[in-house]
């Protein structure tokens, strides 16, 4: 900053001075510009109109030295530090940190002020730093902006503390007018402090920490306190509504997981440890999901009643009661449902008007992967993604795509078609775009996002494989991605009959997994004199899937077993075009 005497006439007050409005009291400050002058030098900027200078900071020393002036005594100029011009973001702080060396400004002038740095581009971290606070702190603070201004003018007066405050900034305008009527309302008592948050909520409050499910997926809406220590469910109806979908989804996915039995408890029911004992999976233990009255879910896996414990050490449980280990594991069943995730979607891009079909289904009843979210293919290892990424369905699946991508304009690198668009008009800049395509061209790209969008491991994937056809054999070969995965002595025995025949199988009975898989490989590429195995596809992955032991476990067959009765139409195939 540059240091000189302006002269008085040449000052005037800056709008961004966080006392620029009214008058001044000087009655302390005035004996002392009387008897020394102005000593602490102005800081000021330079003003629109040429040659003057208008005051960020020192509005009171320049008050006090126009009346002792007017008086005929003081001087004609006064000390004043010169910032560049313009920065008013830079002006504010000034006037702020100037004002609160002196005095502490209360909370809502503060508010006043932090606000009018926001909206000159100051993060709540800049102003933090630039003021010696937390940024916490300065969050709080810029959080009474939630507030009706007569429930500032209330707080400022020190009519209401801080707890109501607080918890004020959690309600809606219209909210906040329905407290201020109790307030004024001298036969209503008006609920303050942690009873107000009770009022607010109509009860418990649910934090934002308790949902199991995705934030970015919930309609509703979601506030924050004035500390932000904690955020709240505004519609706790609505969050009941999808916390119980996540927790029966959660569920479900212990059971497909194989355990023996899954329960949840009644809302607020407390689990006992005490009068359970730890059981192992495999030995029938049981899954116990407790869910408080705030919406948290405690999991507690492994047990089994303490009376089902002494029951079974009686040997009161039935050979039908017992565990069974599932026939296949669940890396397993996550290789087989990507594969013929990957082979039904590449035949669902020839039949466009299946897809479609699909599509509106999708829109009307909705699915685990609709609002709109895209199947990440989530692999459980390095090699089950390789297997797959290298596979024939993704290579085809991907050229489509690719040429989609193309016809619609995106980048041609975007990993998907699905929120690919970019464009500034957003949905509608889309939409419009998709009306000048010809219907053939519209069919491909909705061909190809409902591909994007089809949930893999799911009952859709045993309707769709019948439907179009969908040949295992033609798109698969087996890897040792999925030869690795089979450990299960049983199953790999199956396996060797399925490729070898009875009469190998049988002379290798009592050989060791590791001889048994060598010899399915031989058979497979037709090595070490072993005759080759054409088109062999493992009985869960094919369509219809079957299990090759009486376990049970297949994900593949149970969910096939769900869809049996539905009566398919057959399509007629469709010629793939080539997008211009």
């Amino acid at each position: 900053m540059e240091l000189k005497h302006i002269d008085i006439a040449k000052l005037c007050i800056s709008s961004v001075n966080m006392r620029a409005k009214g008058k001044p009291d000087l009655s302390h400050i005035l004996p002392s510009i009387r008897a020394r002058g102005v000593l602490v030098p102005l800081i000021v900027r330079p003003a629109e109109s040429e040659g003057r200078f208008e005051i960020v900071a020192g509005k009171r020393r320049y008050h006090a030295a126009v009346a002792v002036a007017e008086e005929g005594g003081g001087e004609d100029s006064l000390p004043c530090a010169i910032m560049a011009a313009g920065d008013d973001a830079a002006a504010l702080e000034a006037s702020l940190i100037e004002n609160i060396a002196r005095l502490d400004p209360d909370e809502v002038t503060l508010w006043e002020t932090f606000t009018r740095l926001v909206r000159e581009g100051r993060s709540s971290e800049d102003i933090a730093l630039t003021f010696g606070l937390t940024e916490l702190q300065v969050k709080r603070t810029l959080a009474l902006g939630n507030l009706l201004p007569r429930i500032r003018g209330l707080y400022r007066k020190g009519d209401i503390d801080v707890s109501t405050v607080r918890h004020l900034t959690l309600a809606s305008k219209a909210r906040q007018r329905d407290w201020l009527s109790l307030v004024d309302d001298p036969e209503a008592r008006c609920p303050t402090g942690h009873q107000l948050k009770a009022w607010l909520f109509g009860g418990a409050s649910v934090p934002v920490s308790a949902a199991l499910f995705d934030l970015a997926d919930y309609p509703g809406e979601v506030v924050s306190d004035l500390f932000g220590d904690e955020r709240y469910f505004a519609d706790t109806a609505m969050f009941w509504t999808a916390q119980n979908a996540a927790i029966e989804a959660k569920a479900e996915a212990y059971r497909e997981a194989g355990w023996s039995d899954v329960t949840v408890l009644p809302t607020g029911e407390t689990f006992h440890s005490w009068e359970h004992e730890r059981c192992a999976k495999r030995k029938g233990g049981k899954v116990f999901l407790a869910v408080s009255t705030r919406g948290e879910v405690a999991t507690h896996e492994g047990y089994i009643s303490t009376k089902e414990a002494r029951r079974r050490e009686r040997g009161e449980v039935s050979q039908d009661d017992k565990p069974v280990r599932p026939e296949v594991s669940a890396p397993i069943q996550n290789y087989v449902d990507l594969h013929r995730h990957a082979a039904v979607r590449a035949d669902l891009i020839c039949q466009p008007t299946v897809a479609l079909r699909l599509m509106v289904a999708h829109a009307i009843v909705g699915s685990s992967l609709w609002n709109v979210r895209i199947e990440d293919q989530r692999a459980s290892s390095d090699a089950i993604a390789e297997s797959l990424e290298t596979s024939a369905s993704e290579a085809r699946f991907d050229e489509k795509r690719r040429a989609v991508l193309a016809l619609l304009g995106f980048d041609p690198e975007a990993p998907t078609v699905t929120r690919g668009y970019e464009g500034e008009h957003g949905i509608a800049g889309l939409f419009v775009r998709l009306l000048q395509l010809p219907d053939p061209a519209l069919l491909d790209v909705a061909a190809i996002v409902m591909g994007e969008t089809l949930e893999a491991g799911s009952a859709l994937i045993e309707v769709l494989g019948p439907l179009l056809g969908t040949d295992m054999a033609k798109v698969w070969q087996a890897d040792d991605a999925l030869l690795d995965l089979i450990r299960d002595r049983e199953v790999i025995g199956c396996v060797l009959t399925d490729v070898a025949g009875e009469a190998i199988a049988s002379a290798n009975e009592g050989a060791t997994g590791k001889v048994k898989r060598g010899i399915v490989r031989d058979c497979l590429s037709g090595e070490n004199g072993r005759a080759k195995a054409e088109g062999w596809v493992p009985k869960w992955m094919a369509f219809p899937p079957a299990a090759y032991t009486e376990r049970g476990g297949v994900g593949t067959v149970s969910r096939a077993a769900r869809v049996a009765d539905l009566t398919l139409p057959q399509p007629e195939p469709q010629p793939l075009r080539q997008a211009a």
